[in-house]
């Protein structure tokens, strides 16, 4: 054998065995790194492994793992996806119900449901194993979510820079006109490290609110304890007292004890921790609360002490004194998941929390209970979202939440981290969408207007007007559902085009069941939602109709634009048609009582489609005439506003969305929005902006009466990919309700 070759061997053996060496070396460090925690540490290793080693299924699930710890969402469902694809749950089992988690996580519910349906039949050998049960539930709460889930509701608006950071923050209480929160933030601040890396500790902090404003926030050193970490902090009833959490890292899985000091006008002192009732040994009791219930003073808290069905459960205590007593399991909420951060409304007599198992949104959504919590309900949007939602408290009518959504600042991860959110009481009707919205407000017919809503209605593919760039049609909503329903029977036919016969039977099964429950029941709110809107204009109110089109991502980005306002058309055509010209005068402003209805009109076209919906012509079986795509064609009546012995909002705008189309990554897009004052007087206007890559300026000023205004904006493409959507509101001095302009473009 020639010596060269036996050389080229030698050498090729040893870049082998070395390579392999290193990756072990990498693994070990990356895996000691993410059982301590530090997540950002680990993923770094983890990639540097993968680099050398992409197709080792073991390193594949560590790295969606160490992502799922992380929350970033988006590259955990990636990994387990892949990992699912090649072991099948065999080898990780859980690999099929992380990865529907994730997609829920995501937003992306059908898949998700689909998921898990896949996942409750690889565990149903085990009935009585978690993940078997697991399984079931998020069949059934997603299921629910697909029902009531909207991505076009107005956004709670994220606490300023003084009190959020691109670290975590959580809301806790306010007192003395201070807001007490946690967060958890490295001891030297390096604005390149993100929450869940190295040196990080949660710690208390409060921040002054002078007329609305929050100050600087400053950490509370009196409560500092090196190496532990601090948080979760409530007031005695009397302010006498404060309790909080003292916690130790177990890699982020903390293991707290409850402890109380007490607190006089601004200084903290003597600090005690609760008995061993509360404190079982070796257990985890943390997220205090207390409030009035029954005329005692009650500490909510959770814990996994002896006696929870499965995580942290909320349990309640009486504080007799210096007295803890009849300490309970509220088991009526309880579930074998975690529910966290309880908050009680003592004047309603409800006790609101945190849970991933009831049916939700996202991973923790808030839900709430009436004493004696027998009944469960969830909160609704926008509170909840596809994130974690927790620390739910209110102040004076303002809702105050934690979540680590979309829209948080970070530097890394999107949704590494939770911003502290605030929903202000002077909101139109894109509030919380729940039984406990409508049943606080007064019986009138604009009550049960907005217990119709939301009014989403379908569309049959390119209609109306097919292969037209027009903007407008001459038909109405009604005749174009007609058209639909006698064109179905061909949806039916085509959608199982090439399947065996049970995936042609589960299609059309589908689609028959959007069908029925979501076209037809459409158009029948339609007609109930539009007779309601008639009474109140015959008392005189003045009613703006918010209308947002969508639609199936199959064509061209503008022609689905202009088919958006085609469909809007149609809608605003079945309004001055209704019942024979019934709405007329109330259109053109001529009606006697000075009652008028109007449009506000927010054509998406597709950039709020789900983008892994098929957009492949030669595909229509998955393009056109699935339940998916059928979904997506479709306009969305959320919002209603009504205005009645009071002045109109005066601040219109003449294009509510501007379509920047398709750009480069890293492209500055920079436009502007024209705005027009429509009363007689001269008013002040706020801008409220909460998407980090979108700069607007100024952010207040005035307008002349009858003037119009051009709003600059420009916005950083660098940390955006794919189909995105960006908002902000106007708010007008004096005025409740808000404008809302958008701003929609495809990241190249």
């Amino acid at each position: 054998m020639p010596r060269l070759y036996l050389i080229a061997c030698f050498i090729l053996v040893s870049l082998v065995s070395f390579t392999q060496v290193k990756t072990k070396k990498l693994i070990e460090f990356a895996d000691q790194q993410y059982n301590k925690g530090d997540y950002v540490y680990a993923i770094d290793y983890y990639q540097q492994a993968l680099k050398q080693d992409s197709n080792s299924l073991e390193l594949q699930w560590k790295f969606a793992e160490v992502q799922r710890a992380y929350k970033n969402y988006v590259v955990a469902e990636e990994y387990y996806a892949k990992v699912f694809a090649r072991d099948d749950a065999k080898l990780y089992p859980t690999s099929i119900l992380y990865l529907g988690l994730m997609q829920k996580q995501n937003a992306k519910y059908p898949k998700a449901f689909e998921t898990f349906k896949l996942a409750k039949r690889k565990y149903e050998n085990d009935k009585n194993n978690y993940l078997f049960k697991k399984a079931v539930q998020e069949i059934d709460a997603t299921a629910w979510v697909i029902k009531n889930y909207s991505d076009t509701l107005k956004p709670l608006e994220s606490l300023p820079d003084e009190v959020n950071s691109a670290d975590a923050e959580f809301g806790h209480t306010i007192r003395d006109n201070q807001l007490i929160f946690s967060s958890l933030r490295a001891d030297s601040i390096n604005s390149k490290e993100e929450a869940y890396s190295k040196n990080y500790k949660t710690r208390l902090y409060s921040s002054q609110i002078n007329n609305g404003e929050f100050k600087q926030n400053v950490r509370i050193d009196s409560l500092v304890i090196e190496k532990l970490n601090s948080g979760n902090g409530t007031f005695s009833i009397d302010g006498g007292h404060f309790y909080f959490s003292l916690c130790e890292d177990e890699g982020y899985n903390y293991k707290c004890k409850i402890l109380v000091t007490n607190y006089s006008k601004g200084t903290w002192s003597k600090i005690d921790t609760l008995g061993k009732e509360i404190n079982e040994v070796g257990k985890n009791s943390t997220m205090p609360f207390i409030a009035k219930m029954n005329g005692k003073e009650v500490l909510f808290f959770a814990s996994d002490m002896k006696g929870s069905k499965g995580g942290l459960d909320i349990w309640s205590a009486d504080i007799n004194g210096s007295k803890i007593e009849n300490i309970q399991n509220l088991s009526a909420i309880n579930t074998i998941d975690n529910e966290l951060s309880p908050w009680y409304d003592s004047t309603n007599n409800r006790l609101y929390f945190s849970s991933s198992w009831h049916f939700g949104f996202g991973g923790q959504d808030v839900f709430y209970s009436d004493y004696p919590f027998t009944k469960i309900e969830n909160v609704g949007l926008p509170v909840n979202s596809p994130a974690n939602d927790q620390y739910f408290f209110k102040h004076n009518d303002t809702i105050y939440l934690s979540s680590n959504r979309l829209g948080t600042r970070y530097t890394k991860n999107p949704t590494c981290c939770s911003d502290i959110f605030v929903k202000y009481p002077k909101l139109k009707n894109s509030e919380i969408i729940s039984s406990n919205t409508i049943d606080s407000l007064n019986s009138t017919t604009s009550i049960n207007i907005k217990k119709k809503l939301p009014v989403r209605l379908y569309f049959q593919n390119d209609r109306p007007n097919p292969d037209s760039w027009e903007t407008t049609s001459k038909l109405n909503y009604m005749s174009t559902y007609k058209l639909y329903q006698e064109n179905f029977e061909v949806y039916k036919k085509e959608v199982g085009k090439e399947l065996n016969q049970n995936e042609t039977q589960k299609k059309i099964l589908e689609l028959d069941y959007f069908f029925k429950n979501d076209v037809d029941q459409g158009a029948n709110d339609l007609i109930e939602f539009t007779e309601l809107i008639s009474k109140e204009l015959a008392s005189g109110s003045r009613v703006i109709i918010t209308i947002k089109g969508f639609a199936s991502p199959i064509a061209k980005t503008q022609y689905n634009v202009n088919l958006t306002k085609r469909r809007i058309s149609s809608l605003v055509n079945f309004f001055h048609e209704y019942n024979h010209g019934e709405l007329k005068n109330y259109l053109n402003g001529s009606a006697v009582n000075g009652a008028k209805l109007s449009f506000e009109f927010v054509p998406f076209g597709e950039f709020s489609a789900d983008q892994t919906t098929s957009d492949d012509f030669y595909n229509q079986k998955e393009s056109v005439f699935s339940k998916e795509a059928s979904i997506e064609r479709k306009l969305h009546i959320e919002e209603v506003t009504f205005e009645k012995g009071k002045q109109v909002f005066p601040i219109i705008a003449k294009n509510y969305v501007f379509n920047a189309g398709v750009r480069k990554n890293g492209e500055t897009i920079s436009s502007e929005f024209s705005v027009i004052n429509q009363s007689d007087e001269k008013v002040t206007i706020k801008i409220i902006n909460n998407e980090s890559e979108l700069t607007l300026f100024p952010k207040t000023f005035s307008i002349e009466p009858k003037a119009s205004l051009i709003i600059p904006f420009t916005l950083n493409s660098s940390k955006l990919k794919g189909f995105n959507r960006k908002s902000f509101q106007i708010q007008v001095d004096g005025f409740e309700n808000q404008l809302e302009l958008f701003i929609t473009t495809e990241i190249k």
